[in-house]
Protein backbone atom coordinates (compact mmCIF):
# COMPACT_ATOMS: atom_id res chain seq x y z
CA UNK A 1 0.00 0.00 0.00
CA UNK A 2 1.11 3.52 -0.89
CA UNK A 3 0.43 6.92 0.43
CA UNK A 4 0.29 10.57 -0.95
CA UNK A 5 1.69 12.98 1.82
CA UNK A 6 0.87 16.45 0.19
CA UNK A 7 0.96 20.23 1.45
CA UNK A 8 -1.11 22.44 -0.25
CA UNK A 9 -1.30 26.48 -0.23
CA UNK A 10 1.12 26.75 -3.48
CA UNK A 11 -0.18 27.87 -6.67
CA UNK A 12 1.20 25.91 -9.67
CA UNK A 13 3.00 27.96 -12.69
CA UNK A 14 4.69 26.07 -15.49
CA UNK A 15 4.19 23.73 -18.24
CA UNK A 16 2.85 20.09 -18.09
CA UNK A 17 2.48 17.59 -20.71
CA UNK A 18 -0.43 14.98 -21.40
CA UNK A 19 0.15 11.51 -21.87
CA UNK A 20 -1.25 8.69 -24.28
CA UNK A 21 -4.97 8.47 -23.66
CA UNK A 22 -5.49 5.21 -21.00
CA UNK A 23 -9.03 4.62 -22.45
CA UNK A 24 -7.57 4.67 -26.24
CA UNK A 25 -4.78 2.54 -25.91
CA UNK A 26 -6.76 -0.26 -23.70
CA UNK A 27 -9.00 -1.34 -26.57
CA UNK A 28 -6.29 -0.79 -29.06
CA UNK A 29 -3.99 -3.44 -26.99
CA UNK A 30 -7.38 -5.64 -26.93
CA UNK A 31 -7.26 -4.82 -30.94
CA UNK A 32 -3.70 -5.84 -31.82
CA UNK A 33 -5.02 -9.63 -31.06
CA UNK A 34 -6.55 -9.20 -34.42
CA UNK A 35 -3.67 -8.75 -36.55
CA UNK A 36 -2.06 -11.81 -35.90
CA UNK A 37 1.03 -9.63 -36.47
CA UNK A 38 3.12 -7.25 -34.73
CA UNK A 39 1.92 -3.34 -34.10
CA UNK A 40 3.68 -1.06 -32.69
CA UNK A 41 1.87 1.87 -30.39
CA UNK A 42 3.40 5.00 -29.61
CA UNK A 43 2.47 7.19 -26.45
CA UNK A 44 1.13 4.23 -25.00
CA UNK A 45 0.96 5.41 -20.67
CA UNK A 46 2.63 3.51 -17.94
CA UNK A 47 -0.58 2.66 -16.02
CA UNK A 48 -1.05 0.23 -13.90
CA UNK A 49 -4.36 -0.66 -16.21
CA UNK A 50 -2.29 -0.92 -19.15
CA UNK A 51 0.13 -3.17 -17.22
CA UNK A 52 -2.98 -5.74 -16.30
CA UNK A 53 -3.81 -5.51 -20.62
CA UNK A 54 -0.90 -6.25 -21.15
CA UNK A 55 -0.29 -9.14 -18.53
CA UNK A 56 -3.93 -10.33 -20.23
CA UNK A 57 -1.99 -10.20 -23.64
CA UNK A 58 1.11 -12.01 -22.45
CA UNK A 59 -0.82 -14.90 -20.76
CA UNK A 60 -2.71 -15.23 -24.11
CA UNK A 61 0.93 -16.16 -25.60
CA UNK A 62 1.65 -12.83 -27.38
CA UNK A 63 5.22 -10.86 -27.41
CA UNK A 64 4.80 -7.69 -25.75
CA UNK A 65 8.00 -5.47 -25.35
CA UNK A 66 7.92 -2.02 -23.71
CA UNK A 67 10.56 0.86 -23.94
CA UNK A 68 9.44 4.12 -22.36
CA UNK A 69 5.90 5.10 -24.01
CA UNK A 70 5.94 2.31 -26.54
CA UNK A 71 4.36 -0.93 -26.63
CA UNK A 72 5.32 -3.83 -29.43
CA UNK A 73 2.72 -6.64 -29.39
CA UNK A 74 3.23 -9.58 -31.42
CA UNK A 75 0.09 -11.54 -31.39
CA UNK A 76 1.24 -14.31 -33.93
CA UNK A 77 1.26 -17.37 -31.59
CA UNK A 78 -2.14 -15.94 -29.10
CA UNK A 79 -4.28 -19.21 -28.30
CA UNK A 80 -7.76 -18.40 -27.59
CA UNK A 81 -7.24 -19.74 -23.76
CA UNK A 82 -9.72 -19.03 -21.26
CA UNK A 83 -8.55 -15.73 -18.89
CA UNK A 84 -8.96 -16.48 -15.21
CA UNK A 85 -11.01 -14.84 -12.92
CA UNK A 86 -7.90 -13.34 -11.05
CA UNK A 87 -6.58 -11.60 -14.19
CA UNK A 88 -9.91 -10.35 -15.40
CA UNK A 89 -11.07 -9.52 -12.42
CA UNK A 90 -7.70 -6.64 -12.10
CA UNK A 91 -9.99 -4.16 -14.50
CA UNK A 92 -12.95 -3.27 -16.17
CA UNK A 93 -11.04 -3.14 -19.90
CA UNK A 94 -10.31 -6.67 -19.95
CA UNK A 95 -13.57 -7.62 -20.92
CA UNK A 96 -12.65 -5.88 -24.38
CA UNK A 97 -10.68 -9.12 -25.20
CA UNK A 98 -13.76 -10.70 -25.68
CA UNK A 99 -14.47 -9.36 -28.80
CA UNK A 100 -11.03 -9.30 -30.17
CA UNK A 101 -10.74 -13.30 -29.53
CA UNK A 102 -14.23 -14.04 -30.92
CA UNK A 103 -13.88 -12.60 -34.27
CA UNK A 104 -10.43 -14.37 -34.74
CA UNK A 105 -10.87 -17.62 -33.23
CA UNK A 106 -14.96 -17.75 -33.50
CA UNK A 107 -14.54 -18.66 -29.62
CA UNK A 108 -13.71 -17.36 -26.23
CA UNK A 109 -13.94 -17.95 -22.84
CA UNK A 110 -13.67 -14.98 -20.09
CA UNK A 111 -14.29 -14.28 -16.63
CA UNK A 112 -16.88 -11.18 -15.59
CA UNK A 113 -14.07 -8.49 -15.40
CA UNK A 114 -13.67 -5.91 -12.33
CA UNK A 115 -12.36 -2.28 -12.00
CA UNK A 116 -13.63 0.90 -9.95
CA UNK A 117 -17.07 0.42 -8.46
CA UNK A 118 -18.54 3.20 -9.40
CA UNK A 119 -21.83 2.05 -10.68
CA UNK A 120 -23.62 -0.74 -12.87
CA UNK A 121 -21.88 -1.48 -15.95
CA UNK A 122 -23.53 -4.46 -17.25
CA UNK A 123 -21.98 -6.80 -19.90
CA UNK A 124 -25.81 -7.14 -21.55
CA UNK A 125 -25.30 -5.00 -24.67
CA UNK A 126 -22.29 -6.42 -25.67
CA UNK A 127 -23.89 -9.64 -25.29
CA UNK A 128 -26.89 -8.79 -26.93
CA UNK A 129 -25.03 -7.40 -29.87
CA UNK A 130 -23.14 -10.78 -30.22
CA UNK A 131 -25.57 -12.72 -30.38
CA UNK A 132 -27.02 -10.45 -33.31
CA UNK A 133 -23.95 -11.69 -34.65
CA UNK A 134 -24.19 -15.22 -34.54
CA UNK A 135 -22.64 -16.30 -31.81
CA UNK A 136 -24.27 -18.57 -28.66
CA UNK A 137 -23.70 -17.17 -25.64
CA UNK A 138 -23.57 -19.07 -22.21
CA UNK A 139 -23.00 -17.26 -18.67
CA UNK A 140 -22.09 -19.70 -16.02
CA UNK A 141 -20.52 -19.57 -12.82
CA UNK A 142 -19.20 -16.39 -13.29
CA UNK A 143 -18.08 -16.77 -16.59
CA UNK A 144 -18.90 -15.90 -19.74
CA UNK A 145 -18.59 -18.58 -23.13
CA UNK A 146 -18.67 -17.32 -26.82
CA UNK A 147 -18.81 -19.45 -29.97
CA UNK A 148 -19.28 -18.59 -33.50
CA UNK A 149 -18.54 -20.68 -36.03
CA UNK A 150 -19.93 -17.72 -39.03
CA UNK A 151 -20.03 -14.40 -37.46
CA UNK A 152 -22.41 -12.45 -40.08
CA UNK A 153 -22.91 -9.03 -40.70
CA UNK A 154 -26.12 -7.26 -39.18
CA UNK A 155 -27.70 -4.00 -38.15
CA UNK A 156 -27.25 -3.57 -34.42
CA UNK A 157 -29.26 -1.12 -32.15
CA UNK A 158 -27.52 -0.20 -28.58
CA UNK A 159 -30.13 0.64 -25.94
CA UNK A 160 -27.32 2.79 -24.63
CA UNK A 161 -24.22 4.51 -26.24
CA UNK A 162 -21.98 2.05 -24.11
CA UNK A 163 -18.49 2.70 -24.77
CA UNK A 164 -17.24 -0.54 -23.93
CA UNK A 165 -19.74 -2.24 -25.78
CA UNK A 166 -19.42 -0.57 -28.66
CA UNK A 167 -15.60 -0.98 -28.56
CA UNK A 168 -16.11 -4.92 -28.11
CA UNK A 169 -19.14 -5.13 -31.43
CA UNK A 170 -16.67 -3.00 -34.04
CA UNK A 171 -13.61 -5.26 -32.55
CA UNK A 172 -15.63 -8.56 -33.52
CA UNK A 173 -17.58 -7.60 -36.59
CA UNK A 174 -14.20 -6.66 -38.42
CA UNK A 175 -14.51 -10.47 -39.87
CA UNK A 176 -18.14 -11.19 -39.63
CA UNK A 177 -19.31 -11.80 -43.71
CA UNK A 178 -21.28 -8.55 -44.98
CA UNK A 179 -21.99 -5.08 -43.42
CA UNK A 180 -22.16 -4.66 -39.64
CA UNK A 181 -24.19 -1.58 -38.66
CA UNK A 182 -24.11 -0.08 -34.87
CA UNK A 183 -26.47 2.29 -34.32
CA UNK A 184 -26.90 4.31 -30.82
CA UNK A 185 -22.93 3.89 -30.64
CA UNK A 186 -21.01 5.57 -28.51
CA UNK A 187 -19.48 8.89 -30.04
CA UNK A 188 -16.06 9.41 -27.97
CA UNK A 189 -12.62 10.44 -29.42
CA UNK A 190 -11.43 6.89 -27.90
CA UNK A 191 -13.50 5.15 -30.43
CA UNK A 192 -12.20 7.06 -33.99
CA UNK A 193 -8.74 6.35 -32.20
CA UNK A 194 -9.23 2.56 -31.91
CA UNK A 195 -11.07 3.06 -35.99
CA UNK A 196 -7.66 4.28 -36.89
CA UNK A 197 -5.25 2.09 -35.67
CA UNK A 198 -8.16 -1.04 -37.17
CA UNK A 199 -7.95 0.81 -40.86
CA UNK A 200 -4.13 0.62 -40.21
CA UNK A 201 -4.12 -2.85 -39.83
CA UNK A 202 -6.32 -3.40 -43.13
CA UNK A 203 -10.07 -3.46 -41.30
CA UNK A 204 -12.81 -1.35 -43.03
CA UNK A 205 -14.81 0.86 -40.25
CA UNK A 206 -16.21 4.00 -41.06
CA UNK A 207 -17.98 6.34 -38.74
CA UNK A 208 -17.01 6.52 -35.20
CA UNK A 209 -17.29 9.74 -33.28
CA UNK A 210 -21.08 9.71 -35.04
CA UNK A 211 -23.94 7.63 -33.56
CA UNK A 212 -23.80 5.06 -36.50
CA UNK A 213 -20.46 2.90 -37.37
CA UNK A 214 -20.44 0.52 -40.22
CA UNK A 215 -18.27 -2.13 -40.07
CA UNK A 216 -17.16 -3.95 -43.67
CA UNK A 217 -16.19 -7.67 -42.77
CA UNK A 218 -12.40 -8.65 -44.25
CA UNK A 219 -11.18 -12.25 -44.38
CA UNK A 220 -9.41 -13.80 -41.17
CA UNK A 221 -5.61 -13.48 -41.91
CA UNK A 222 -6.01 -10.46 -44.55
CA UNK A 223 -5.08 -8.02 -41.52
CA UNK A 224 -1.25 -5.70 -41.65
CA UNK A 225 1.13 -4.84 -38.98
CA UNK A 226 0.89 -1.13 -37.90
CA UNK A 227 2.44 1.46 -36.05
CA UNK A 228 -0.28 3.71 -34.74
CA UNK A 229 0.28 7.26 -32.27
CA UNK A 230 -2.09 6.68 -29.10
CA UNK A 231 -4.45 10.52 -28.95
CA UNK A 232 -3.71 12.24 -25.89
CA UNK A 233 -5.56 11.85 -22.63
CA UNK A 234 -8.41 14.39 -22.61
CA UNK A 235 -9.35 13.39 -19.04
CA UNK A 236 -5.90 13.80 -17.55
CA UNK A 237 -5.42 16.93 -19.52
CA UNK A 238 -9.19 17.86 -17.61
CA UNK A 239 -7.77 16.97 -14.66
CA UNK A 240 -4.11 19.67 -14.98
CA UNK A 241 -6.83 22.05 -16.35
CA UNK A 242 -8.52 21.62 -13.11
CA UNK A 243 -5.24 21.69 -11.22
CA UNK A 244 -4.26 25.17 -12.57
CA UNK A 245 -7.51 27.19 -11.72
CA UNK A 246 -7.90 25.53 -8.34
CA UNK A 247 -4.61 27.00 -6.83
CA UNK A 248 -5.32 29.82 -8.45
CA UNK A 249 -2.19 28.98 -10.72
CA UNK A 250 -0.96 29.61 -14.59
CA UNK A 251 -0.44 26.16 -16.55
CA UNK A 252 0.23 25.58 -19.96
CA UNK A 253 -1.26 21.90 -20.32
CA UNK A 254 0.38 20.85 -24.17
CA UNK A 255 0.01 17.46 -25.75
CA UNK A 256 -3.84 18.15 -26.25
CA UNK A 257 -6.77 18.02 -28.94
CA UNK A 258 -8.68 20.63 -27.86
CA UNK A 259 -12.19 19.82 -29.13
CA UNK A 260 -12.01 17.30 -27.00
CA UNK A 261 -12.40 19.37 -24.06
CA UNK A 262 -15.11 21.66 -25.29
CA UNK A 263 -17.43 20.35 -22.73
CA UNK A 264 -15.28 20.92 -19.52
CA UNK A 265 -13.48 24.43 -21.01
CA UNK A 266 -16.99 26.12 -21.52
CA UNK A 267 -17.91 25.05 -17.73
CA UNK A 268 -14.42 26.44 -16.56
CA UNK A 269 -15.27 29.56 -18.58
CA UNK A 270 -18.50 29.79 -16.87
CA UNK A 271 -16.55 29.86 -13.37
CA UNK A 272 -14.48 32.64 -14.40
CA UNK A 273 -11.20 31.00 -15.33
CA UNK A 274 -9.34 32.53 -17.96
CA UNK A 275 -8.86 29.90 -20.52
CA UNK A 276 -6.26 30.30 -23.92
CA UNK A 277 -6.60 27.79 -26.28
CA UNK A 278 -3.83 26.91 -29.12
CA UNK A 279 -3.71 24.27 -31.65
CA UNK A 280 -2.09 21.76 -28.95
CA UNK A 281 -2.17 23.37 -25.88
CA UNK A 282 -4.32 24.95 -23.05
CA UNK A 283 -3.36 27.89 -21.07
CA UNK A 284 -5.70 28.04 -17.57
CA UNK A 285 -4.49 31.33 -15.57
CA UNK A 286 -6.83 30.86 -11.91
CA UNK A 287 -8.27 34.20 -10.93
CA UNK A 288 -8.52 33.53 -7.93
CA UNK A 289 -12.39 33.97 -7.68
CA UNK A 290 -14.84 31.31 -9.22
CA UNK A 291 -18.28 30.90 -9.87
CA UNK A 292 -20.77 28.18 -8.73
CA UNK A 293 -21.93 26.54 -11.93
CA UNK A 294 -24.16 24.08 -12.51
CA UNK A 295 -23.44 20.28 -14.43
CA UNK A 296 -25.29 17.28 -15.63
CA UNK A 297 -22.90 14.60 -17.10
CA UNK A 298 -23.89 12.96 -20.47
CA UNK A 299 -21.98 10.59 -22.35
CA UNK A 300 -19.95 12.76 -25.32
CA UNK A 301 -19.78 14.75 -26.06
CA UNK A 302 -21.41 15.87 -23.22
CA UNK A 303 -19.62 16.48 -20.01
CA UNK A 304 -17.70 13.31 -19.04
CA UNK A 305 -18.84 11.54 -16.51
CA UNK A 306 -14.74 11.20 -15.46
CA UNK A 307 -14.50 14.61 -14.73
CA UNK A 308 -17.50 15.09 -12.39
CA UNK A 309 -15.49 14.42 -9.22
CA UNK A 310 -12.74 16.76 -10.21
CA UNK A 311 -14.91 20.17 -11.14
CA UNK A 312 -16.53 19.36 -7.56
CA UNK A 313 -13.16 19.20 -6.06
CA UNK A 314 -12.90 22.92 -7.44
CA UNK A 315 -16.96 24.23 -6.81
CA UNK A 316 -16.15 23.19 -3.51
CA UNK A 317 -14.07 26.96 -3.16
CA UNK A 318 -16.87 28.88 -5.39
CA UNK A 319 -18.83 31.76 -4.96
CA UNK A 320 -22.77 30.46 -5.13
CA UNK A 321 -24.27 26.78 -4.69
CA UNK A 322 -23.59 24.30 -7.92
CA UNK A 323 -25.62 21.72 -8.39
CA UNK A 324 -23.94 18.55 -10.02
CA UNK A 325 -26.17 16.04 -11.49
CA UNK A 326 -24.58 12.39 -12.31
CA UNK A 327 -26.96 10.42 -15.35
CA UNK A 328 -24.14 7.93 -15.71
CA UNK A 329 -22.81 6.03 -12.96
CA UNK A 330 -25.33 5.67 -10.00
CA UNK A 331 -22.09 5.25 -7.41
CA UNK A 332 -20.26 8.03 -8.62
CA UNK A 333 -20.46 10.31 -5.09
CA UNK A 334 -17.95 8.37 -3.27
CA UNK A 335 -15.61 11.33 -2.98
CA UNK A 336 -17.94 13.49 -1.07
CA UNK A 337 -17.78 12.00 1.94
CA UNK A 338 -14.19 12.44 1.97
CA UNK A 339 -14.57 16.17 0.69
CA UNK A 340 -16.42 16.94 3.80
CA UNK A 341 -14.08 15.53 5.90
CA UNK A 342 -11.65 18.55 4.58
CA UNK A 343 -14.28 21.32 5.22
CA UNK A 344 -16.78 21.35 2.17
CA UNK A 345 -20.41 21.65 2.02
CA UNK A 346 -22.01 18.80 0.29
CA UNK A 347 -25.04 17.51 0.23
CA UNK A 348 -26.21 14.47 -2.08
CA UNK A 349 -29.91 14.50 -3.28
CA UNK A 350 -30.80 11.18 -5.39
CA UNK A 351 -28.36 11.91 -8.51
CA UNK A 352 -27.49 15.26 -7.40
CA UNK A 353 -24.92 16.57 -5.22
CA UNK A 354 -25.31 20.35 -4.29
CA UNK A 355 -22.14 22.35 -3.61
CA UNK A 356 -21.95 25.40 -1.03
CA UNK A 357 -18.91 26.78 -2.13
CA UNK A 358 -16.61 27.50 1.64
CA UNK A 359 -14.29 29.96 2.36
CA UNK A 360 -11.07 27.18 2.46
CA UNK A 361 -10.64 23.39 2.66
CA UNK A 362 -8.55 21.96 5.58
CA UNK A 363 -5.94 19.12 5.08
CA UNK A 364 -7.46 15.69 6.72
CA UNK A 365 -6.89 11.56 6.81
CA UNK A 366 -8.25 10.43 3.42
CA UNK A 367 -8.72 7.84 1.36
CA UNK A 368 -9.37 7.16 -3.38
CA UNK A 369 -12.54 4.66 -2.98
CA UNK A 370 -12.10 5.30 -7.02
CA UNK A 371 -9.58 6.68 -9.72
CA UNK A 372 -11.29 9.81 -10.21
CA UNK A 373 -12.39 10.21 -7.38
CA UNK A 374 -8.86 10.25 -6.33
CA UNK A 375 -8.03 12.91 -8.63
CA UNK A 376 -10.67 14.81 -6.92
CA UNK A 377 -9.18 14.76 -3.78
CA UNK A 378 -5.04 15.34 -5.03
CA UNK A 379 -6.72 18.50 -6.33
CA UNK A 380 -9.24 19.42 -3.19
CA UNK A 381 -5.30 18.84 -1.16
CA UNK A 382 -3.06 21.47 -3.28
CA UNK A 383 -5.38 24.10 -2.16
CA UNK A 384 -6.06 22.39 1.27
CA UNK A 385 -4.67 24.22 4.63
CA UNK A 386 -1.98 22.28 6.61
CA UNK A 387 -1.07 18.12 5.32
CA UNK A 388 -3.65 15.54 3.77
CA UNK A 389 -2.53 12.31 4.09
CA UNK A 390 -4.40 10.69 0.93
CA UNK A 391 -4.63 6.36 1.32
CA UNK A 392 -4.92 3.95 -1.65
CA UNK A 393 -3.63 5.63 -4.08
CA UNK A 394 -3.38 2.45 -6.29
CA UNK A 395 -6.53 3.50 -7.70
CA UNK A 396 -4.84 7.12 -8.95
CA UNK A 397 -2.11 5.18 -10.77
CA UNK A 398 -4.46 3.10 -12.25
CA UNK A 399 -4.94 6.71 -14.41
CA UNK A 400 -2.34 8.91 -14.08
CA UNK A 401 1.24 8.07 -14.52
CA UNK A 402 3.53 9.36 -11.63
CA UNK A 403 1.05 12.01 -10.93
CA UNK A 404 3.64 13.60 -8.48
CA UNK A 405 6.19 13.84 -11.13
CA UNK A 406 4.43 15.76 -13.00
CA UNK A 407 2.73 18.31 -10.73
CA UNK A 408 6.24 18.71 -8.57
CA UNK A 409 7.96 20.95 -11.04
CA UNK A 410 4.79 23.09 -11.16
CA UNK A 411 4.99 23.94 -7.07
CA UNK A 412 3.34 21.22 -5.84
CA UNK A 413 4.24 18.97 -2.74
CA UNK A 414 3.46 15.83 -3.31
CA UNK A 415 5.30 13.22 -1.43
CA UNK A 416 4.49 8.84 -2.27
CA UNK A 417 4.96 7.51 0.88
CA UNK A 418 5.64 3.31 0.57
CA UNK A 419 3.90 1.82 3.96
Amino acid sequence: MQKFVIVGGNRLKGSIRTSGSKNATLPILAACILNAGKSVIHEAPRLRDVNVMKDVLTYLGARVNCEGNTIVVDSSNIQPLEISEELMRRMRASNLVLGSLLGRFGKVKISYPGGCQIGSRPMNLHIKGLQALGAKIQEKYGYITAEAENLVGTDIHLDLPSVGATENLVMTAVFARGVTTIRNAAREPELVDLQNYLNKIGARVKGAGTDTIKIEGVLRGGLNPAVHTVIPDRIEAGTHIIAAAITGGEVTVTNVIPEHLEPLLAKMREAGISITVGDDYIKVQGTGRIKAVDIKTMPYPGFPTDMQPQLMALLTLAEGTSVITETVFENRFKHVGELRRMGADIKVEGQSAIVKGVGKLSGAYIEASDLRAGASLVLAALVAENGTILENISHIDRGYERLEVKYNPLGARIIRVHN
